[in-house]
């Protein structure tokens, strides 16, 4: 992809399009789970961070299934030396953790009595980002189909998402730098962020790149997250939103890595 100015965005203005010439097709509260995360950012990366010292930043990513949430928020993360939280990675791990025993996730009476069994960790180091439930390694294991097709169902429970939405906030509490990505983060996980990015594509690329991480995963089962999500996939009102569609992931983690000297002069 040819190299071209990064777009420059605000909070409230139209979403980001790449130009028309581009478009190429520790126990934290909460009794859900224990979620722990890795050590000291800088001894998880050997590297020591851009913003070590600095005012306090948090980074919020929010966006549908397939518009690169997770790439381009580990590259803005090691790009800026922050930590990186993928809460989706929570709801996956319980329900993993459900479907093993063979409980019926659309149960929900039954999902919010069990969810506090399993002990969840998740690392918070973009270079190595694990997912464990009761010391085992289930990194691969949650990206599964079966996994997948359940998720939404899960999170959907109240009891679910307010316990998880606690810990959430516990580790970005803990963390005073850090990228955060999922859905609701800017309107309920972390409203409070410096940054909010909404970052979108359209329906046939986001379905390509999901089929390139997933060969099983086809249009409709996206456009099926896409209906079961709606309820927790709310912009911010002050979210800069992205459309990725054109863009290379380079460009993506340029324009978000571009609107965090400004947000952090407005929070002085």
């Amino acid at each position: 992809m040819p190299a071209r100015d990064s777009p420059r965005a605000a909070a409230g203005a139209e979403p980001i399009h790449p130009r028309p010439e581009g478009r190429r097709t520790g126990c934290l509260f909460g009794s859900i789970a224990r979620v722990k995360t890795s050590a000291s950012l800088e001894k998880d990366t050997g590297e020591e961070s851009e913003t070590d010292g600095g005012p306090r930043l948090v980074v919020a990513v929010d966006g549908p299934s397939g518009a690169g949430k997770s790439s381009t928020s580990r590259g803005v993360a090691i790009a800026l030396g922050l930590r990186y939280l993928d809460t989706g990675s929570m709801y996956r791990a319980l329900t993993w953790w459900l479907l093993d025993r063979g409980v019926d996730t659309t149960d929900s009476e039954r999902v919010a009595r069990l969810a506090a069994e399993p002990v969840i960790e998740v690392s918070t180091d973009p270079r190595a980002p694990w997912t464990r439930v009761d010391g085992t390694d289930v990194s691969e294991a949650i990206r599964s189909r079966e996994v997948t097709a359940a998720v939404s169902a899960v999170a959907a429970v109240p009891q679910v998402r307010a316990h998880l939405i606690t810990m959430q906030r516990e580790i970005i509490a803990g963390a005073p730098r850090i990228v955060a990505e999922g859905r609701d983060i800017g309107t309920v996980v972390a409203p409070d962020a410096q940054v909010k990015v909404f970052l979108t594509a359209e329906g046939a690329a986001r379905a390509s790149r999901r089929a390139a991480e997933a060969s099983w995963s086809t249009r409709v089962d996206q456009d099926r997250r896409d209906r079961l999500d709606a309820a927790q996939s709310g912009k911010a009102a002050d979210a800069v939103e992205i459309d990725s569609t054109g863009l290379g992931l380079d460009e993506v983690v340029g324009i978000i890595v571009g609107l965090v000297p400004q947000a952090l002069q407005k929070s002085r």
